[in-house]
């Protein structure tokens, strides 16, 4: 009986270091595949808004190749901090940065070297291929209508709400001409922007998936359509030839119309607390008249 205690336990033994060994072999043969969709998966919402690979420059150069043009570290440096090469004054940093027209490239939150390594191994191997799943994002280039202007409008100051529920651009976003008060000052004067990114194509593939710290948590999960986004490239090449006033003045405006807002307030609680005061003192007032006479 003891005997048959002691088989049975050690074949339960075995049977776990079995199933162990068995569960590891399958977990370590599955990470290249893991990896290489996350690693895809990262690209396509950091990256792909401002660069392809095979399909020409956008607001950023081409990375088809990129690994031929300077080594490994200084890849993986400029990648992790982009401003911090700049600042150094690096030659191939300001190259980039003149080429981009002045923008400079986010920092994104949460990259590692090893992140950074796994990028471009993702880029080498797209490069390799005949066409690369990332060579860009195909975009009607039909001319732009009145209607597409007017439609852009309406869509950056709200009145037409976005199909998939994002925020309008006028929450965070001013262009010239917009009124008293403009837009929003949380985020740039959006004027220029067409100017800035260098035209329709890399503005149209920036709003796809933009890759700033504040929009890309929101549009990750409420993506712009096609027709939405060529509408408000349309907007913002109309307001980029546009001359209009200087905005400058809408916080002023602002600013005046607040100080109006408390002033009329102050002068309303004034009415009402002198009303009441009086309200209050008269009785008094007359009690003590009536007290003296007696």
């Amino acid at each position: 009986m003891q005997m048959y205690r002691v088989a049975r336990r050690l074949s339960e033994v075995w049977r776990v270091r079995w199933s162990w060994a068995i569960g590891t072999a399958l977990v370590c043969a599955a990470p290249p595949v893991a990896v290489g969709q996350e690693t895809a998966a990262f690209f396509k919402q950091n990256c792909y808004s401002c660069h392809t690979i095979g399909g020409g420059r956008l607001v950023g150069p081409d990375l088809k190749s990129v690994s031929q043009r300077k080594d490994r570290e200084w890849l993986v440096r400029f990648i992790l901090n982009p401003q911090a090469m700049m600042d150094r004054g690096d030659p191939y940093a300001m190259r980039i940065l003149e080429e981009s027209r002045g923008v400079v490239m986010a920092q994104i939150a949460g990259l590692t070297r090893d992140r950074a390594n796994l990028l471009l191994d993702l880029i080498e191997a797209e490069s390799a291929l005949e066409k690369s799943q990332f060579e860009g994002i195909k975009f009607s280039d039909r001319p732009f209508t009145e209607l597409d202007v007017e439609t852009g409008e309406r869509i950056f100051n709200g009145l037409t709400r976005l199909s998939n529920g994002g925020p309008p651009c006028i929450s965070c976003h001013t262009v010239r001409g917009l009124g008293l008060l403009g837009g929003g000052r949380l985020g740039v004067d959006l004027t220029k922007v067409s100017e800035r990114v260098g035209g329709r194509k890399p503005l149209s593939a920036w709003l796809v998936s933009p890759a700033t710290t504040t929009m890309q948590p929101v549009f990750k999960s409420y993506p712009m359509e096609p027709e939405e986004i060529l509408s408000l490239v349309a907007f913002f090449e109309n307001s980029a030839k546009q001359v209009g006033d200087d905005d400058s003045v809408a916080p002023l405006t602002f600013f005046l119309l607040g100080l109006m807002g408390m002033v009329l307030v102050l002068g309303l609680f004034d009415a009402l607390w002198k009303n009441r005061f009086r309200a209050v003192r008269r009785p008094l007032v007359a009690g003590g008249e009536m007290r003296t006479e007696v």
